[in-house]
């Protein structure tokens, strides 16, 4: 599930997914996503991102979540 553009290494950030090759974890890229910030607001305040980066940190957590089952509960 990890491509080039998305680590996880336990020495980084706790083992949280990063932008490979920084400190950015995906989870910054999401909350600010989920703000209300645009892509490229997100560029401006992370110039040494690429849009490319910032997908890549979108379909990570598509990823993550694609295929997970929730069961309903007293329903």
């Amino acid at each position: 599930m990890v491509n080039a553009l998305i680590s996880v290494n336990p020495k980084i950030c706790g083992g949280a997914p990063c932008i490979a090759g920084t400190r950015i974890m995906v989870s910054t890229i999401l909350s600010q996503l989920a703000g209300g910030y645009s892509i490229e607001k997100i560029l401006e305040g992370y110039p040494q991102l690429s849009r490319e980066q910032v997908v890549a940190a979108i379909e990570y957590a598509l990823a993550l979540v694609q295929d997970e089952v929730i069961e309903v509960v007293g329903a």
